[in-house]
């Protein structure tokens, strides 16, 4: 995931600015932030591992990571909520990972795996954060949701950058296990499928 860069004897730069201009830039991979597209552009893209992941992200609880100012992550049951266009949080105003993903955007979010084992699978996403103000939207994504939204909370629309699934033998993966919206790639066309591990973790 990570990026090779030649390093001088001195050793790498961490100078305030320079973390700053990577961490803004959101270099993973090479993957940026105009490389995030919404849940419903990934879901026509790739529909078989887009299911797959709805189902899984949808037995609640989820796991959701976000970037503090300080660059350390912080992780965060939620649940998510899925419409034909989209993936949305609902939060409160004062929520830590609300002024995550407003300062920085990226997050990456997982399903909770039942057991030891990783019955059922796993998907992970991961990608920007934006806060939707859109009151159309809003009531849209209210009525999507499982639980009654109260009116202070605020909304984020999750968009997405890359997606994979994993899984363990007892249920049937999609032929296509990783997505990524990388610019070199094309969407849809980083979409190797993917070893199975002995487990989960």
């Amino acid at each position: 995931m990570g990026q090779v860069r030649s390093v001088s004897p001195r050793g790498p730069s961490h100078s305030p600015a320079h973390v700053r201009q990577h961490r803004d830039e959101g270099e993973r991979g090479g993957v940026t932030t105009a490389d995030a597209i919404t849940w419903g552009e990934f879901a026509a893209a790739e529909p078989e591992l887009a299911a797959f992941g709805a189902g899984r992200l949808l037995a609640p609880p989820a796991y959701l990571a976000t970037v503090r100012r300080g660059g350390a992550p912080r992780v965060h049951p939620v649940t998510p909520i899925l419409t034909p266009d989209g993936l949305f949080l609902f939060m409160e105003p004062t929520s830590p990972k609300g002024r995550d993903l407003r300062e920085r955007g990226w997050y990456a979010l997982h399903n909770g795996v039942p057991d030891t084992h990783g019955s059922g699978g796993e998907f992970a996403v991961t990608g920007r954060g934006v806060l939707v103000d859109d009151a159309a939207t809003r009531t849209a994504v209210a009525a999507a949701s499982s639980y009654r939204p109260a009116d202070r909370y605020v909304l984020f629309e999750l968009k997405v950058s890359e997606a994979r699934c994993h899984g363990y033998g007892d249920v049937p993966l999609p032929e296509r296990r990783r997505w990524s919206g990388r610019p070199q790639s094309g969407y849809g066309r980083d979409t190797t499928p993917l070893a199975h591990s002995d487990g989960p973790g």
